[in-house]
């Protein structure tokens, strides 16, 4: 796997004026491939302990996303990439789990880029990642970036009408400020953003926020005992979860899946998702 620090280096440096070049108009044609990479037990218990999972040889739905993040940042930091890493915002993540994966599991990692479109606040884009485990797919994320941008806006719009209100909570979970630092650890994505008050700041929040994995990780959490071998979660990022901060989880059954969300404890939505 790529050395995420050198990566993360330079991304910021491509963002200095004069340094960043032009970026492409298109995704790039190009699929990074990483084979044979193993479960490390340790990394799975911390991970699993930081995100709320009880301790087990299976693997999380969540867990190979951070796996193969490394290969996903060599490709979003890629120069021809068309979204700089600093302008980038996960707004969705759709994983599919084909079948349990555990420790003794080998995964072959592939991602590539798709699906260039314009939104009313810029271009957004897929990242694809995928696990297979002797030529088998068994895992597959997709993970959609939006790169703010001032555009006439003839793209996909945000639905602005009422907001409806939030369902009954389920639980609520106290986030600490500590959840920043620790996910960035066992993930690997160490964004100032969700580990620095000066970071945050710099970009427009006066505190740091909850990285969007780990909120979708927390509920996924909180339905383990329910979920079936095979399906597929889906969410949507709203607004960002504030550290420390105090969040209302909601799950009602929908035929046999799940719909799930975040709120504030004013009602408004941190995630939204569903699980089928």
């Amino acid at each position: 796997m790529p050395a995420a620090g050198p990566l993360y280096r330079r991304a910021l440096l491509g963002a200095l004026p004069g340094l960043g070049g032009r970026r492409g108009d298109g995704v790039p044609a190009v699929e990074l491939t990483v084979g044979g990479v193993a479960v490390d037990p340790e990394w799975l218990a911390d991970y699993d302990r930081v995100c709320g999972f009880r301790l087990a040889d299976q693997l999380p739905a969540t867990f190979p996303h951070v796996m193969g993040f490394p290969l996903a940042l060599r490709l979003i930091t890629a120069p021809e990439f068309p979204i700089p890493l600093t302008g980038v915002v996960h707004v969705g993540n759709r994983i599919t789990v084909h079948r349990p994966i555990t420790v003794a599991d080998r995964l072959d990692f592939s991602t590539w880029a798709e699906n260039l479109r314009p939104h009313d606040r810029g271009r957004q884009l897929d990242v694809v990642l995928v696990g297979s485990v002797d030529g088998e797919e068994v895992w597959r994320g997709v993970s959609t970036y939006l790169g703010r941008q001032r555009t006439p806006g003839d793209g996909e719009r945000r639905d602005r009408g009422e907001r409806p209100a939030p369902p009954a909570a389920t639980a609520r979970w106290r986030v600490a400020p500590r959840v920043g630092t620790d996910y960035a650890r066992v993930s690997g994505d160490h964004n100032p953003i969700h580990t620095s008050r000066w970071g945050a700041r710099l970009l427009g929040f006066p505190r740091p926020i909850a990285h969007g994995m780990w909120s979708k990780a927390r509920c996924l959490a909180a339905l383990e005992s329910r979920l079936p071998e095979a399906y597929t979660v889906d969410v949507a990022f709203k607004l960002p979860v504030p550290l420390p901060g105090t969040v209302a989880f909601s799950a009602t059954a929908s035929g046999p899946g799940w719909d799930f969300s975040l709120h504030d404890l004013r009602g408004r939505p941190h995630l939204v998702g569903t699980i089928r």
